[in-house]
């Protein structure tokens, strides 16, 4: 698993720039499902024929948070909008790429009460990031306005841990994409959905399950953990006590349905779990909600400390129980 989720989590591949890691998930899993098509919106859709009519999607979405370039100064700095949920107090002394070529994030302040002024509201005005060229002309030729970028971050290997960029939600899917090899014959029909957009308003679920009958979508989605000093004292989520079934979050309530099935699922199949109420955020179960004439869904999370930065952690075991989770729940 660790060697998938470090393929999965080095590629680069932002909201809408979804190619890249779309490619590599195609390789790894041609040889294991029984159909694949890319639908206009650029989801990647994976099939398994099951024994019987009932039939389950998961969703795990493709793209990462990232950055697009808006301005380049006459000096050959870089002016830079975020692609998702960027917190741009992260982003200070960071190291972020453009086509391959490797910046530093840095902030404007002239004057030692500016610079306070700018060190305690830092926001993407004050932005930008030194590619280490001299002009304007040499930083066009690297990364042009429009240009896509996202941390520059690699996978490290704590033993039980792991820290990534893009664990969200690379994670979600190197678990399917485990959960696809393994899976020999399902009772039930099973579609994957690598979606795009996730980060940007859940663009690719809400046309990814258009075409289907679907009887229940899951989402595979990073949450927040709450196992840190001074963490959000109304949450319960930690690392290494198994995946999370969603109650709510900021965006949706999972259907109730769907949280007893997973809930009695995962007592059956001695899966350790714990249950999740989210204070902000949502996933891609609020596309599956509103499709068509609704779709009923909720989410299996992976606890996950520091989303958003270049350094996510998140436990394996909790990673290698949401896989068994799914091969649960293809012959639920």
């Amino acid at each position: 698993m660790k060697e998938l989720i470090k393929k999965l989590t080095e590629v680069n591949s932002p909201s809408g720039r979804e190619h890249a890691i779309r490619d590599v998930i195609i390789d790894e899993i041609k040889d294991y499902v029984d159909e694949y098509k890319i639908d206009r919106l650029g989801n990647l859709i994976a099939f398994k024929k099951g024994e019987n009519d009932k039939t389950i999607l998961f969703d795990a979405h493709m793209d990462e948070i990232g950055l697009v370039v808006t301005h380049i100064t006459e000096n050959g700095f870089l002016r830079v909008e975020p692609v998702g949920g960027v917190n741009p107090r992260v982003l200070i002394g960071t190291k972020v790429q453009f086509n391959g070529y490797v910046g530093v994030v840095g902030f404007e302040g002239e004057t030692m009460e500016e610079y306070s002024k700018n060190m305690n509201n830092i926001n993407f005005d004050i932005l930008y990031v030194d590619l280490g060229v001299d002009s304007k002309e040499e930083a066009e030729k690297i990364a042009p306005i429009g240009t896509f970028g996202t941390y520059y971050s690699h996978f490290n290997d704590l033993g039980e841990k792991v820290v990534s960029k893009a664990l969200d939600d690379r994670i979600g899917c190197a678990i399917m994409i485990e959960a696809i090899k393994r899976i020999e014959k399902p009772k039930n029909n099973l579609i994957f959905a690598f979606t795009v957009q996730e980060e940007v308003g859940l663009i690719g679920a809400t046309v990814a399950g258009y075409n289907y009958d679907i009887d229940m979508a899951i989402a595979l989605d990073v949450t927040a953990s709450a196992d840190t000093p001074k963490a959000f004292k109304r949450m319960s989520m930690k690392l290494n006590e198994g995946p999370c079934i969603k109650i709510k979050d900021g965006y949706t309530v999972s259907d109730k349905f769907v949280v007893d099935t997973l809930k009695n699922v995962a007592k059956e199949n001695n899966i350790k779990y714990q249950m999740e109420v989210l204070l902000f955020g949502g996933t891609n179960a609020g596309g599956y909600q509103t499709t068509k004439s609704g779709i009923p869904s909720g989410t299996i999370s992976i606890p996950t400390r520091y989303i958003h930065t270049p350094h996510e952690m998140v436990s394996i075991n909790d990673v290698e129980e949401s896989v068994r989770f799914v091969l649960a729940l293809s012959n639920w």
